[in-house]
């Protein structure tokens, strides 16, 4: 079985489908590519995992000026022509798309070769490429029920995540511990209504213990402010055993990316979400709404992000342990600890290999 894995951009594309690729060749040996654009993470994280890398080119089509938007539906053509040549040369029994620039077209083309093609949706509201080609697709794997109604014949999948996190165990003993967050570079908003907030939260729960991730940028200031409190405040500029911290956790604050939003669930913790604002289509807020009506998160949006409101959330979940149970319970049960095994039987089936 020869697969294409298509799109990319950011971790929350290409982390999952590495996932699916890998479990795509240990469980049938098949081969696979992967078409992104030169300006993605898929640069860099898909040849460090074995895998060939095609480029193709095309623009950004959502939230971007009419100019720009007018410069990619010229080359749109040029870049599923270019798509269709690496589907053929391949010669690719099943196409899987994970959004992002250069998911559009490799779908496109792939439809219109009659190549059997997957869509992979992780986010409440669909990515625009996957928009594009929702009701054209063989199949969608998505991550929340309420995101089946876009695409003909969708599964509910989940979002592959790293085991690791599956087997984050239930924090038995400890002092009340906040993990906070934004993303492998940090979140500015998040950073600075923490750091003035720190003060009053540790004087008001006493034994808080404060994990802070700060990314690069703010490290040195966080790292300068945080001295003061001794080892009750600690910063890192980057965490690369996350599942590690997670387990150290009673409740995290964090963005609402879809591959997050996917490891709170399978690590069963709860969360307070802070949607980044100006992702693609609001997908972070749709994300958060989704898990705060399951039960398992509160939302803050950014507009309202500040102490008060950060201190407020933290400190009425901290003094309720009972519903910071139940929330991890809710999460919990939004976990897919199957989620590329079923991935990548969908496309196996579409190409006619039996597992």
């Amino acid at each position: 079985m020869r697969v294409i894995l298509a799109g990319g951009g950011t971790g929350g594309h290409v982390i999952p489908a590495l996932a699916i690729a890998q479990e795509l060749q240990n469980r049938y040996q098949a081969e696979c590519m992967f078409i992104g654009t030169a300006r993605g993470i898929e640069n860099r994280l898909v040849p460090a995992a074995g895998f060939p890398l095609k480029l193709i080119e095309v623009g950004a089509l959502n939230r971007v000026s009419w100019k720009t938007k007018l410069k990619t539906f010229t080359g749109l053509p040029g870049a599923v022509l270019q798509a269709r040549r690496m589907l053929k040369e391949f010669q690719t029994d099943v196409v899987i798309g994970v959004g992002g620039y250069a998911s559009g077209p490799a779908m496109l083309a792939a439809v219109l070769a009659r190549t059997p093609t997957v869509a992979f949706e992780p986010n409440v509201v669909p990515g625009f490429a996957n928009r594009v080609v929702a009701k054209r697709v063989s199949a969608a794997a998505v991550h929340f029920e309420e995101t089946a109604k876009y695409f003909k014949n969708a599964t509910v999948t989940g979002v592959p995540v790293r085991q690791a996190f599956f087997e984050v165990a239930a924090k038995a003993s400890g002092p009340p511990t906040l993990l906070v967050f934004g993303g492998s570079q940090g979140a500015q908003a998040i950073n600075r209504v923490l750091l003035e907030s720190v003060p009053e939260l540790c004087a008001k729960i006493p034994a808080i213990h404060i994990i802070h991730q700060t990314g690069e940028r703010d490290y040195n200031a966080a790292e300068a402010a945080y001295t003061s409190f001794g080892g009750a405040v600690e910063a890192h500029r980057f965490i690369d055993n996350m599942p590690a911290y997670f387990s150290q956790a009673d409740l995290i604050a964090c963005r609402s990316g879809a591959s997050t939003v996917a490891e709170i669930a399978a690590a069963g913790k709860p969360a307070i979400f802070v949607p980044f604002p100006w992702a693609a289509d609001d997908h972070q807020k749709r994300n958060a709404e989704a898990l705060e009506r399951a039960g398992a998160a509160v939302m803050l949006e950014e507009s309202n992000l500040n102490r008060e409101s950060l201190m407020n959330a933290v400190t009425g979940l901290f003094a309720d342990r009972a519903r910071l149970t139940q929330m991890g319970e809710a999460a919990s049960k939004l976990a897919h600890p199957n989620a590329a095994k079923d991935i990548a039987a969908m496309a196996a089936r579409l190409a006619g290999v039996k597992s």
